[in-house]
């Protein structure tokens, strides 16, 4: 071989070595991420592929995959373990985590909210003729606080104790409530709303039975939000349901929590990237749609802020309430 074609090859050869260690670089220079859910069979768990999807294809030098877990105790677990970087926690849970309380008594879980995609305001459905306007009238009557077990049940317990308010509750699966209230064996119970909507079941009694919702009142607002940090006070517009007024309740959200670990810059651009794709999240979660995921999180939220989330939502003129200030 000729000096000047051996010198060409080699040169050849080194170029491509050199572009495959700079491939090789960039590869490894990706930061990965793994973002604890919850189980394949939840609708929740959809959101979290969508937002994945939208992180690996918005956000540049950042890898992310979602890992099935048992939801919100088990990523808060994770994450105060270093196992993953980011999880879906509700609200309320997240602010017991951080703030040492109940099933986290003396062991509290540090971590940040990047942001808060859905709201379950907690609904007081009663049957017009039961002669309850107030939640103050609620006291002695027969009224289901939730579905037996569930979060709905044991919030509704605490802010009624918290409001001095105590019903004749009664215990039931939610098709036995139902039809307990159709019938007059029970006036009323405590639902989770879907958005500012209410839900089916509440929808089925309405058909037939005629209903109100009751509203905190100003002074039982202050009292929730001075007394239960880990709730949310919401208004719901008028148009919950057919003739239903506008009303105040209590409320948890859904929320995704990150490691304080976690760099600003990358959690700047993922909150970003989240807040201005919102169709992906959408079609994988209806809940979604025409949510203001930013107010939301600025009203729902209960532990503070990821500084790179903060940055965000200040740029985008958005105040930062006291509570959800970054902690660093």
């Amino acid at each position: 071989m000729k000096p000047m074609l051996k010198m060409k090859t080699l040169l050849t050869v080194m170029a491509a070595s050199a572009t495959l260690v700079t491939a090789a670089a960039t590869v490894q220079a990706d930061e990965r991420l793994l973002i604890g859910s919850t189980s394949s069979s939840s609708s929740h768990y959809g959101y979290f592929v969508a937002v994945n999807q939208i992180i690996n294809s918005q956000v540049e030098g950042v890898s992310a995959s979602v890992a099935e877990t048992g939801a919100t105790v088990d990523n808060l677990r994770r994450l105060s373990r270093n196992q993953i970087d980011m999880g879906l926690v509700t609200t309320n849970t997240g602010y017991h985590a951080y703030a040492g309380q109940e099933d986290f008594d003396g062991r509290p879980v540090d971590s940040r909210l990047l942001w808060v995609y859905t709201v379950a305001p907690q609904n007081v459905v009663m049957r017009q003729d039961a002669g309850v306007s107030t939640l103050a009238d609620l006291e002695g009557v027969r009224f289901n606080p939730g579905i037996t077990g569930s979060a709905t049940e044991s919030t509704t317990e605490a802010v009624l104790e918290t409001l001095g308010i105590a019903p004749d509750y009664v215990r039931g699966s939610t098709t036995d409530v139902v039809d307990s209230i159709k019938d007059g064996r029970i006036m009323g119970y405590a639902k989770s709303g879907v958005g500012n909507k209410l839900d089916g079941s509440t929808m089925d009694i309405a058909t037939f039975t005629p209903i109100n919702v009751l509203s905190l009142s100003d002074e039982q607002a202050d009292t929730l939000r001075s007394e239960m940090p880990d709730l949310a006070v919401v208004d719901i517009p008028e148009g919950a349901g057919e003739g239903v007024p506008a009303y105040t309740t209590w409320a948890f959200g859904v929320a995704v929590h990150a490691h304080p670990d976690l760099d600003e810059e990358t959690a700047y651009r993922i909150v970003k990237a989240v807040m201005e794709n919102p169709e992906p999240q959408a079609n994988a979660f209806s809940a979604v749609r025409d949510a203001d995921l930013a107010q939301m999180t600025l009203e729902v939220g209960t532990v503070p802020l990821h500084a790179g989330a903060a940055r965000y939502f200040e740029e985008q003129g958005l105040e930062i309430p006291d509570a959800l200030r970054p902690v660093e």
